[in-house]
C-alpha cells in the first residue's frame, strides 16, 4: 500500500510556515482584562509534510503570559483543515475545523462553553489573526483578539 502524499491542500497551508510575530490587541473577557500583547509564533512543516506543528507564546507586561501548541491536517478526501490547540490553560483540545476563502483561512469550533471563529487573512506583508468569541448564552460573537503578524524567515 503507497503512504499518501503531500496535495496541494497541504501546499496551501504551509503558507503559514515560518517564524512570525507581531502585536495583537486583547479584548476585556472572562480570560483576562485584555489590553496590548506581542505573538510570536514559529509554524513547521511536519510528518512527511501531512502536517503543520504551531508554536506560539504571548508576550503581556514584558514576560510570557501564554503558550499554545498547534497541530494542522488536512483531512482526507476534502481540503477542509483540521485544528487542535493545546496551551497553557491547561483544558482538553477541541478540533476546530477550517477551510480557504481566497487568501482567508477561516475555522469555527463549538463547545459546551460556547463558539469560536479564527480568521486568518493573509497580505503582502503577513497575515492578520481575528478571534471570535460567542459564550454560551451571547447572541452575537465578539472579538476577543485581533493581531497583525509579519514572517521573520522560513523554519
Amino acid at each position: 500500500m503507497d503512504l499518501p502524499r503531500p496535495g496541494p491542500a497541504h501546499k496551501r497551508l504551509m503558507r503559514l510556515e515560518g517564524r512570525w510575530s507581531g502585536f495583537e490587541q486583547l479584548s476585556p473577557s472572562p480570560f483576562g482584562p485584555g489590553g496590548v500583547a506581542f505573538g510570536r509564533s514559529t509554524c513547521r512543516s511536519a510528518l512527511d509534510g501531512m502536517a503543520l506543528v504551531q508554536d506560539y507564546e504571548e508576550e503581556k507586561d514584558g514576560r510570557v503570559a501564554f503558550r499554545g501548541h498547534g497541530v494542522f491536517t488536512i483531512e482526507p478526501g476534502s481540503d477542509d483543515v483540521l485544528w487542535w490547540w493545546f496551551d497553557s490553560m491547561g483544558l482538553p483540545p477541541e478540533r476546530a475545523r477550517g477551510h480557504w476563502d481566497g487568501d482567508e483561512l477561516l475555522f469555527e469550533k463549538s463547545s459546551t462553553k460556547g463558539d469560536v471563529r479564527y480568521r486568518y487573512t493573509f497580505n503582502d506583508d503577513g497575515y492578520r489573526f481575528v478571534i471570535e468569541n460567542r459564550f454560551a448564552g451571547d447572541a452575537a460573537f465578539s472579538e476577543f483578539m485581533r493581531g497583525d503578524y509579519t514572517r521573520h524567515d522560513h523554519t
